[in-house]
Parts: structure tokens; sequence; C-alpha cells
């Protein structure tokens, strides 16, 4: 099993799914508005309940490539977002995927931290060298998220994806780890380093 440790911000943690979080896994990936912006259309229940299956296996997968984690306010256990890292197959690189947070969540405004957390984790424990994301370019607010976790525009890919009936242009950004390391936080630096070993779930 390859479990990431919780990752703890100041606004923020992240942790690896558990059973109790198929509720609102459900409700994110089953909302007309949540899942407007996403890389998947929106899904009937059947199709939730079976990707949360998928994302649940994954810490038992060798090599471990996808890492989909439970977004969680300080102080609390319940998940209130969601937040990936699939790592790819040639080089030594990973994309941050499907940063969603629901509407009620108290951790709102504060998404890039979720970012800078598995950046961390990714740029540290598991050794990547370039990390990069992407939005639609139609969704304006995620250029301030994506500059705020400390990635730097690179390009607009043309018609990437195709949702809700149509191809999506996708605005991309990048990270590369010894540049993006001087601009960690102290525990984004433990991490990094591999000091902020919580227990795992």
């Amino acid at each position: 099993m390859s479990a990431v440790p919780e990752l703890r911000g100041e606004h923020l943690w992240l942790r690896e799914l558990r059973p109790v979080d198929l509720a609102p896994f459900t409700r994110i990936h089953t909302h007309p508005v949540l899942t407007r912006y996403l890389g998947v259309d929106r899904m009937d229940e059947r199709q939730a309940e079976e990707a949360f299956a998928r994302c649940l296996a994954q810490p038992y997968a060798h090599p471990r490539r996808r890492h989909t984690l439970a977004i969680c306010a300080p102080g609390g256990d319940t998940l209130v977002g969601t937040m990936g890292l699939l790592v790819e197959e040639y080089g030594s690189n990973a994309m941050l995927t499907g940063l969603v947070l629901l509407p009620d969540a108290p951790v709102r405004g504060h998404g890039h931290e979720a970012g800078r957390l598995l950046m961390a984790y990714g740029f540290g424990p598991l050794g990547l060298h370039r990390i990069w994301a992407g939005h639609r370019v139609d969704h304006g607010r995620m250029r301030e998220v994506m500059l705020a976790a400390g990635l730097r525009p690179e390009a607009t890919l043309r018609q990437l994806f195709h949702t809700q009936g149509r191809w999506h242009d996708i605005s991309t950004y990048a990270a590369l780890a010894p540049e993006w390391r001087l601009t960690a936080t102290p525990g984004e630096l433990r991490i990094l380093d591999g000091a902020d070993r919580l227990a795992a779930v």
C-alpha cells in the first residue's frame, strides 16, 4: 500500500479518501454547477460510486500514479472538496487535477493551498521535477488560483477535452521543483524534505 500521509496547511489539510466520503464525493460529481469546469462530464449516482471505488483503490496500485485526496478544514475530518495529482508515465512529471470545493466549504478562497500541499508532496517524497495544471480558458478565476499555487503560465492547448457536448481550450501552467522550492513556506518545506510525516490513513 502506498498511502499519502496527511498534508496539513494553514487553512486546510489533505488526506486519503475513506469509505465515509462517498456521500460528499457523489454530491460533487453529480452536481451540475460543481462539475461545470471539470475535464469529465457530470456523473449519475452509479457512475460516481464507481469512480469513488476506483479512487479508494489508488493506494494499492503499483506503481501508484493517481492520488485523489480529500480536502478538509482544520479541526475537522469531513470531506469538503477534492484534488488530485496524476503522475505521468514518462519523465518526472505530474498534473494537478480536479480541484473542487463544496459551496458551503469553510476553506473556500484557499484552494491554491491544496495545490501547494500536493506540489510539496510531489516535488519532495515523490521526487518529481515538473508539475503542471490547466483550466478552461473561460474559467477566469482559476488564473489567480494557479498563480497563488506558484505555477507559471505556459500555453493554450486547443480543444484538449470534450465535455457538455463541445470541445474546450485549456490554459496551462507549470512549476519546476528548484524554482518552486524557493517560494515554499516552512510547512511546505517540511513536506518537501520528508519531515512532515503524520500518520497515514
